[in-house]
């Protein structure tokens, strides 16, 4: 059998692609005792794992490290979750460790991470469910024990900060077997009390029993339901419970909170002394600016020369009444009675000639009508013959026994024609 050799490289390659592709190395828990601790100034973390017998490396980056809520040391006995895989350039493997908890709270631990992942999932860590926490509250009300340090240290941070603040306290127990349903009904009546502008729920450092109570689904819907803003103070920085993730705003201490519930006296007087300051500027501008107006209108033509106004306006004044003496109203109407009577006497004359012309006229287009009108020559004694009312110039128009009418200048006869001569006259007989 001809093998061909393996480059060591290509050797240690293998080997941890068969350790990254194992099941059963991918996720795993290991427990034992922490030796060698060391944290590099990268943030990684280096440290031996081990047990009676046997011993292993580990390693914790940074990014997991940054994450840890309990300070390790050597001889501390631990559990560590992680991946175990090998480091190529040393040939090595080791285990990478992303979490480590206290040997002994494993159960506890187990049943916080599941219990914040259901929360998680169930809407309750949204930051669009959050509240803002008012900028000056006037009532703060204080869930925890009225015996442990936690109150103290909330109340004396407030009256420091912010004295005009009224604390209201709801007590409770912070841990035991009824602490549970006592936090609720705390925070339920600190929900209902009128004009309440906050809710501080804390309490003071302990082991991860001690805090238990406040990693409680019943208290975490508590907080989620709550109308007002929730801030959570529970045990040390380190300490994380499941309240820290619903409340509103996490506090590291409990006096923490109370420096983040209410704002710095001192920096209020600051500010407004600093308003005030602007203020007096403001007000001291405008005061120089309307002086500085003020001096310029009492320097001003006007003011210095008042009189100089008058006369100018006595000049203004006599000028209109002028125009208005030149246009007086009765002047105008006086002048304008004149010439409508002189143009009233105008027309009467041009109408009365020109309606003699037109009568004259008229008379001699009538006598010339009358001249030519055969009625007027009834008057002279001549009559008018009509048949049928058609005028009969001529005896060839007349029949014997025809019905004629002869109309005179005083009336008409009816007469029939007996008897018929012709005859013919001369112009100048007649």
């Amino acid at each position: 059998m001809n093998l061909k050799p393996l480059t060591v490289t290509a050797l240690n390659k293998y080997l941890k692609y068969c350790f990254d592709h194992d099941e059963n190395l991918v996720n795993v828990l290991l427990k034992g005792e922490i030796s060698n601790y060391k944290q590099h100034s990268s943030g990684h973390v280096y440290f031996t794992l081990k047990d009676e017998s046997s011993q292993i490396s580990a390693v914790m980056f940074h990014k997991h490290a940054r994450e840890l809520k309990i300070a390790c040391e050597n001889g501390m006995n631990v559990i560590v979750e992680g991946y175990v895989g090998l480091y190529i350039q040393g040939g090595t493997y080791q285990i990478f460790v992303t979490k480590i908890i206290i040997d002994g709270l494993g159960e506890l631990y187990l049943r916080f991470e599941k219990l914040k992942e259901q929360l998680s999932k169930a809407g309750l860590f949204s930051e669009q469910h959050k509240l803002p926490l008012p900028k000056y509250p006037e009532k703060i009300g204080v869930v925890t024990s009225t015996t442990g340090a936690a109150i103290k240290d909330i109340i004396t941070t407030i009256e420091r900060r912010f004295p005009l603040c009224e604390i209201i306290v709801f007590p409770t127990s912070v841990q035991g077997e009824n602490a549970k349903s006592e936090i609720v009904k705390a925070i339920t009546k600190a929900n209902n009390y009128p004009e309440l502008d906050l809710i501080i729920l804390g309490r003071g450092g302990g082991s991860i029993e001690d805090l238990w109570s406040f990693n409680e689904g019943e208290v975490a819907y508590a907080i989620y339901e709550a109308k007002i803003p929730i801030i959570s103070a529970v045990g040390h920085e380190t300490d994380y419970t499941i309240s820290d993730y619903v409340s509103d705003l996490r506090a590291a201490t409990p006096t923490a909170a109370g420096e983040l519930a209410v704002p710095n006296k001192n920096d209020i007087l600051h500010n407004l002394n600093q308003i005030k300051y602007r203020l007096a500027q403001f007000m001291s501008n405008i005061l120089k600016i309307n002086y500085q107006l003020l001096n310029k209108l009492k320097n001003s033509y006007v003011f210095i020369n008042p009189y100089r106004i008058y006369e100018q306006n006595y000049l203004v004044l006599d000028k209109h009444f002028a125009i208005l003496e030149k246009n007086n109203p009765l002047t105008i109407i006086d002048k304008n009675k004149q010439r409508l009577f002189t143009n009233y006497h105008k027309l009467n004359f041009v109408f009365e000639k020109k309606y003699r012309h037109l009568f004259n006229n008229f008379e001699q287009l009538v006598n010339k009508l009358n001249f030519v009108n055969p009625l007027s020559l009834l008057d002279k004694g001549y009559t008018i013959i009509k048949k049928e009312n058609k005028l009969i110039s001529s005896i060839t128009e007349l029949e014997i026994n025809d019905l004629i009418k002869i109309n005179f200048k005083d009336g008409m006869i009816t007469s029939e024609v007996k008897n018929k001569e012709e005859k013919t006259y001369e112009r100048n007989e007649l």
